[in-house]
């Protein structure tokens, strides 16, 4: 029997259901050379054995010093603007030590009782965004809510105080449209917040407050202090990591449980009675089924070395698809099957190893706050317009949708006027 021919990747095609072509890549190419969308050339890591261990793989760095990139792919691999911007020395982009000197002064400060702390205001913001759109029976999950929550709550984390989060909100709106808005759009918009965040570092050094910034200026690790620009770097990425990443978990994981009727029906009958267990496990199941990133961030092969039977060339850059991994039939028992209790499901959603995600627990939280009270206060919400129609953002390491039209029977508000 002949092997089907390669799925053609990147197209608008590929972007709406890329899981069929990495069931071909898992099956047929599992450390498969691709020609990304950039013109850059990356290993593409499908298998979840194979990603796991990459993930932890010390000989992939982080830095892109390490990139044997040819003149034409200069400022094509990492965060769109962050080089021009001297945002470079953040935790996506380094090795140890540094990283773990700047990891262990920022967890200092992003502490799991500070997440648990937050769960209020979180679950305010929440409400208050639904009461935004509640009334009127229909709405834009994504530009309306999805997006909106965590960009609040994570400019309430780091200090941004409220009179300014509406320019952030702007800022990252640009940055997350990928290609969809105006040329240099994106560079600009990094930059505005490059500046904001060196002023509102300086500000806090005077007098400091009980927020995320704060704690990183404070925090020292042998008497070592955060330099400015590494402060800046680190407010940027906590922000850019912390946004995007709950704008699709929320998105992704509404739109799967309205394509999934029966899976959002006991849902919201554990919410009804009081269980929250099946929220938990439902949150981790749709981050493995259609999770909010779709690649690891780039790392670059420091010698050469061989994953999956493939030998990497020093200097090449790889990308561990975590979409790919996270549906291995070899890990996951029926892999493409929604199952909110799923148990056994160590997903790779939020990473492995050093670089596992910092705000994983406040990613859970938004998410299961953004979920639970939505089924609940809107119960037979329901997609306003034909999957086909849905269109997904562009853009290489995150999945998220670009708009999700919902309608429902209109709800009161719960803080009034």
């Amino acid at each position: 029997m002949s092997t089907p021919p390669a799925p053609e990747l990147f197209t608008w095609e590929f972007a709406t259901d890329p899981y069929p072509a990495y069931a071909w890549l898992r099956e047929h190419a599992p450390v498969h050379r691709a020609t990304l969308p950039s013109g850059v050339e990356a290993w593409l890591v499908t298998r979840y054995a194979d990603a796991r261990q990459a993930l932890a793989d010390q000989r992939l760095s982080k830095n892109p010093a390490h990139h044997d990139e040819p003149a034409h792919a200069k400022g094509k691999t990492g965060i769109p603007g962050e080089r021009k911007a001297e945002l470079m020395t953040h935790l996506l982009n380094i090795d140890p030590p540094d990283h773990t000197r700047l990891r262990r002064l920022v967890s200092k400060a992003f502490t799991p009782r500070r997440v648990a702390e937050f769960a209020p205001r979180v679950q305010e913001l929440t409400d208050r965004l639904i009461d935004g759109f509640a009334e009127r029976g229909s709405a834009d999950l994504i530009h309306e809510f999805a997006f909106p929550l965590p960009i609040y709550a994570i400019c309430d984390l780091l200090g941004v105080p409220r009179e300014d989060q509406d320019d952030f909100r702007d800022w990252a709106g640009m940055m997350i449209r990928h290609g969809g808005g105006p040329r240099g759009g994106v560079a600009r918009s990094v930059k505005k917040m490059r500046g904001y965040l060196a002023e509102l570092i300086h500000k806090k050094r005077g007098e400091p407050g009980d927020d995320l910034i704060s704690g990183l200026i404070r925090a020292s690790d042998h008497g070592e202090h955060l330099t400015e620009n590494e402060a800046a770097a680190m407010a940027f990425i906590l922000l850019f990591a912390g946004f995007e990443t709950t704008v699709n978990l929320i998105g992704n994981g509404v739109y799967a449980l309205l394509r999934e009727p029966g899976q959002r029906t006991r849902l919201q009958d554990a919410l009804a009675a009081g269980e929250r267990g099946l929220l938990e496990t439902g949150i981790e199941e749709l981050l493995r089924y259609d999770g909010p990133v779709e690649m690891a961030t780039w790392r670059f092969a420091t010698r050469p070395l061989t994953i999956g039977g493939q030998e990497i060339p020093a200097g090449d850059p790889v990308l561990v698809v975590l979409a790919a991994a996270d549906r291995d039939p070899a890990r996951f028992d029926r892999p493409d099957t929604l199952d909110l209790a799923r148990r056994d499901n160590q997903h790779l959603g939020y990473g492995h190893g050093i670089h596992y995600c910092l705000g994983a627990p406040l990613a859970r939280l938004e998410g299961q706050a953004a979920l639970a009270t939505l089924l609940t206060r809107l119960p037979d919400l329901r997609l306003g317009a034909d999957p086909a129609e849905l269109r997904w953002r562009g853009g290489l390491i995150m999945r998220g949708l670009r708009t999700l039209p919902v309608e429902f029977t209109p709800a009161p508000r719960v803080h009034g006027n």
